[in-house]
């Protein structure tokens, strides 16, 4: 997309329109009316195309600053299903928690096909997250994989307490390998806040890691730099997405 029409279009994305830094860098116009119009479409290839993956990742922290400054983009959320039936573009796939307090699309602030979402206690990854993260990079095109943990976060609190509850007792062994290789001079406890949310962010630095080590497919499109890996926590106190 070279033409202004074009890439007036393209900024007012409700995934592209929230950093001035990145937006002006890719369209240079339409700034203030980005800032206040509906979202009425889904993304398209020709837009996802000129996005890189540090953008991607920026839009999404963009999103986030967007959230906790209260003024969210102003979506139609029917109109953006409705452009997406025939097709769907998302720029990321994220791995999150199935924590209620943490769902990705709103303290992102995302719309109708923007990311590619999985969901799991712990944002745990098996082979069936691996396949999905490489299906929607290597197959669908996606430009970022984001795996997002949280804080005071349930399945690490259960992992430390070691739960034993039916088939959760297996997803909870996943995160001992976190637990241990967790460096904290407080108490080591499930009562200790501080020591969860230090476990959590060691178990998503983990996962990236061992996505990189499972999948051929995904670390070979990293290292051709057609995709970016990132970690984050989420606060659920103070709703802020970080880099990890």
């Amino acid at each position: 997309m070279t033409d202004k029409a074009g890439c007036s279009e393209l900024h007012r994305r409700g995934f592209l329109g929230g950093s001035m830094a990145a937006g002006l860098a890719l369209v240079g116009v339409g700034a203030v009316a980005a800032a206040t119009g509906a979202q009425a479409a889904s993304l398209t290839e020709a837009q996802r195309a000129a996005l890189s993956p540090d953008q991607v990742v920026q839009a999404m922290l963009d999103g986030n600053a967007r959230f906790l400054s209260g003024v969210h983009r102003q979506r139609d959320f029917l109109a953006e299903m409705r452009a997406s039936a025939a097709g769907q573009f998302p720029a990321a796939i994220v791995l999150s928690c199935v924590d209620s307090r943490a769902p990705v699309e709103v303290v992102c602030d995302l719309g109708i096909g923007d990311t590619f979402n999985a969901r799991v206690a712990g944002n745990a990854v098996n082979d069936d997250i691996l396949g999905s993260m490489e299906f929607a990079c290597a197959a669908a095109g996606a430009k970022a994989v984001v795996v997002m943990g949280h804080t005071a976060c349930g399945a690490i609190k259960g992992a430390i307490d070691n739960v034993v509850l039916g088939n959760l007792t297996l997803l909870l062994a996943r995160f001992k390998g976190a637990i241990d290789a967790t460096t904290y001079t407080g108490e080591r406890s499930s009562k200790n806040y501080g020591f969860v949310d230090a476990v959590a962010t060691t178990n998503v630095r983990m996962v990236i890691e061992t996505i990189r080590e499972r999948s051929d497919v995904l670390a070979g499109l990293e290292k051709q730099g057609k995709i970016k890996m990132v970690g984050a926590m989420y606060d659920i106190a103070t709703g802020k997405v970080s880099l990890v």
